[in-house]
């Protein structure tokens, strides 16, 4: 009956979702205090990776707004596969994030001034962009135009998604295009650098 004597481990990452460990001084934290706490350690101030749908909570007034586009999904148009096929890891990302894709956009306000928002969630593919975020972006640039909205955009991402090859990259530019129609438009556009981009 040794097993009665092992010492436990007061290490609690194991219990996912209930439990992190702080990189910076490698004390166990609740999630429901770390999320009280914008994800900051209370121990050291160590400020840990917030998800897209937590900074839009955050920055955009009473934590509302209206998502846009949410029913887009990305497709398999090159039949991808490398070690898991391409659709098994957009269904493991949605599992895990409950998101369709990389990229949330939404309209909200900051201080009671309406704006365009989008934000990358790094959870899901590591936050690339492929053709769904491409588009998300793009639609959301294109409502500021329209609107004469601020466009925000929140960047979490490890690059182009190389599960979509050229497709992926060719999006780089059709978003700069739009961005570019705001830029001549005089409509602000601001981008916040988030970890770990």
């Amino acid at each position: 009956m040794a097993w009665f004597n092992k010492a436990v481990s007061a290490d609690h990452t194991g219990a996912s979702g209930l439990w992190a460990t702080c990189p910076g001084c490698s004390r166990s934290l609740r999630d429901r205090d770390l999320a009280t706490n914008l994800r900051v350690c209370p121990s050291c101030r160590h400020h840990l990776r917030l998800d897209g749908v937590a900074r839009l909570r955050t920055l955009l007034d009473d934590g509302r707004w209206t998502e846009h586009d949410a029913g887009l999904t990305s497709t398999d148009p090159l039949k991808f596969t490398d070690r898991t096929p391409y659709p098994s890891r957009l269904e493991a990302a949605a599992a895990t994030t409950g998101l369709r894709d990389a990229v949330i956009t939404a309209t909200g306000a900051i201080n009671g001034l309406i704006v365009e928002a989008a934000a990358m969630e790094f959870g899901f593919i590591g936050g690339s962009l492929g053709v769904v975020g491409a588009e998300k972006i793009t639609r959301a640039a294109e409502r500021a135009l329209q609107h004469r909205r601020p466009l925000l955009v929140i960047c979490a991402s490890s690059g182009a998604r190389m599960m979509e090859g050229t497709l992926s990259l060719v999006q780089m530019a059709k978003v700069s295009a739009a961005l570019g129609r705001l830029d001549r438009a005089r409509v602000p556009y601001v981008t916040v650098l988030t970890d770990p981009t």
